[in-house]
């Protein structure tokens, strides 16, 4: 591995401008090394970084990947990571029109990391050098404690990295001391009438009227408050004096509260689960954007190379690699393509002032597709979806009904055809509801298991799991609770809900056997699921469950 020369490093500064004159933001500094495909597989597990701590998962994923290779040799065209400076690896045989299109596409991925608000706990840290520190913390302990033991605490960190309280994070990193001070007017309307005097909803809205009326007039509505609520300006002094305390995740809840890490010679221990917790929480935006920041990516590097003279005698060359990494799949989804094509008819419904009332209440379609207002801010809107959204919100809000029919979208269902023997795909809907719901249970969403700190106690670590409708996956939970309670050091105890016992389950091959599946008819509705609350207790070592 090494740098790029500087030819190749001249071209780079040379796409940076252009994309710098075509709206996108991003530091000055960016590395980017030359690699070959053993690189790419030896960095792969590490998720390309070199100075991540050494793990044995990692030896046997570098081994899984050059078997793969072996029997599915592939060229990977970039790889780029939210680093500081950014850094990116490219193939070591790359012409130079290829450089210019995946620089394009990097630099998108770089505006991405350095702009959208979910990076937010990652824009101040560098991480490589970060890592590099961790590493050898864990190299020390390591001779100094056993590779064995600090790799068991690794592990049984690792299976639970999921569980992290990004969300809480990204809130203390956004709300300052000032915006945590409530407001007068907060506490008026969303504590003092509604939780304290319950008043009736026309009461509310008269208050509201009231309170837009003193603004118009200059007067202070606080006044006429007071004087209707004496108390009130003390019950505001209490309510400010209060703070809400903050929710640890599972991992945060360990550190600081473990029984068992107290001791002085487990205290090491800590040390290991927090570079964990760190690791996975610097990687919780890239997982949660994937859509988003492949589909920007992409966006910008047609958008820039289609209007760039590099690209001239090589556009059939180009078309072909374009098509294949932003091909729309009709079975199965390409996040390259699908976040692409969501932010162009973003750009086009924004261009054309699509987003209004006037739109959405024409019935006729060919009105719709004749309308235009001329409006021409689509770009501007395409940067602040940029900034302010990550995957769910981005298909929950702008995969519509309009999108799907442009792009011939629907949804597949698969069944198993008895005479020929053979799976058979059909077209299950074409509604953007259902294509949506489609996406979305695709995206990455970890379970919601907190600490109850009211049951815990007696030396037992209670954990609730919030259900949402999917269960936890069975296989995992004795293996992962034997690490909870060895990093514990006492009984564990998770409450979640599982399906009651013979009602039928969400499954693709639910009528694998339905005479209907042969004839080539819709499989039948299947009954709604039903729930019961269970609770797991891990002590030691040994797994128990009953239902609560």
């Amino acid at each position: 591995m090494e740098l790029v020369s500087q030819h190749v490093k001249k071209i780079m500064e040379e796409c940076k401008v252009r994309a710098r004159d075509a709206g996108l933001t991003f530091d000055d500094e960016t590395l980017e090394y030359v690699v070959t495909n053993r690189d790419m597989i030896e960095l792969s597990p590490k998720i390309m970084i070199p100075t991540l701590y050494d793990y044995w998962v990692h030896d046997v994923k570098v081994l899984s990947g050059k078997g793969m290779y072996e029997a599915y040799p592939s060229n990977p065209y970039e790889t780029v990571i939210n680093t500081r400076p950014a850094i990116s690896y490219y193939n070591d045989n790359n012409p130079d029109w290829l450089n210019v299109m995946i620089f394009y596409h990097v630099l998108g991925h770089i505006d991405f990391f350095q702009n959208n608000l979910f990076y937010k706990n990652t824009w101040d840290v560098d991480l490589t050098g970060q890592a590099l520190a961790d590493k050898r913390l864990i190299a020390q302990l390591r001779s100094e404690i056993g590779r064995r033991w600090v790799d068991y605490v690794i592990e049984f960190a690792r299976g639970i990295d999921n569980l992290v309280g990004y969300q809480n994070e990204l809130d203390r990193a956004f709300r300052s001391e000032k915006r945590h001070r409530m407001t007068r007017s907060d506490f008026y309307f969303d504590v003092f009438l509604q939780k304290m005097k319950n008043v009736s909803h026309n009461h509310y809205l008269k208050e509201i009227s009231r309170y837009n009326d003193s603004k118009k007039n200059g007067d202070d509505f606080y006044e006429l408050v007071v004087s209707q609520y004496p108390e009130f300006e003390e019950l505001y002094k209490k309510a400010l004096a209060v703070k809400d305390p903050a929710r640890l995740d599972v991992m945060e809840y360990i550190i600081q509260h473990s029984p068992f890490l107290r001791a002085e010679e487990n205290k090491w221990m800590k040390s290991v689960i927090q570079i964990v917790r760190n690791t996975s929480l610097y990687f919780q935006p890239q997982i949660r954007t994937k859509i988003m920041n492949e589909g920007w990516a992409s966006y910008w590097h047609e958008y820039l190379f289609m209007r760039d003279d590099r690209i001239c005698g090589h556009e059939a060359d180009y078309a072909k690699i374009n098509a294949g990494v932003t091909a729309m799949p009709k079975v199965g989804l390409n996040p390259y393509a699908l976040g692409m094509r969501l932010f162009q008819h973003i750009e086009d419904m924004e261009d054309r002032g699509c987003y209004s009332f006037d739109y959405f209440s024409l019935k006729d379609e060919v009105k719709k597709k004749k309308y235009d207002t001329a409006k021409g801010t689509g770009q501007d809107q395409i940067f602040k979806v940029r900034e302010s959204l990550e995957d769910f919100n981005f298909i929950n809000k702008f995969v519509d009904q309009e999108f799907l029919d442009k792009h011939k979208l629907f949804v597949t269902g698969k069944r198993f055809n008895q005479k020929r023997m053979s799976w058979v795909y059909y077209i299950k809907s074409k509604k953007a509801g259902d294509y949506k719901e489609m996406v979305i249970n695709t995206l990455y969403h970890p379970p919601e298991v907190y600490v109850d700190v009211e049951k815990s106690r007696d030396g037992i670590l209670y954990l609730d799991h919030q259900f949402e409708g999917k269960p936890l996956k069975t296989d995992y939970i004795e293996n992962t609770m034997v690490g909870i309670e060895y990093l514990w050091g006492g009984p564990i105890h998770l409450e979640t809900s599982e399906p009651v016992a013979g009602a039928p389950t969400e499954s693709t091959y639910t009528n694998f056997w339905d005479p209907s599946s042969a004839s080539g008819a819709a499989p039948p509705p299947q009954p709604k699921i039903k729930w019961k609350r269970m609770r797991y207790v891990m002590e030691n070592r040994k797994l128990t469950k009953r239902e609560i």
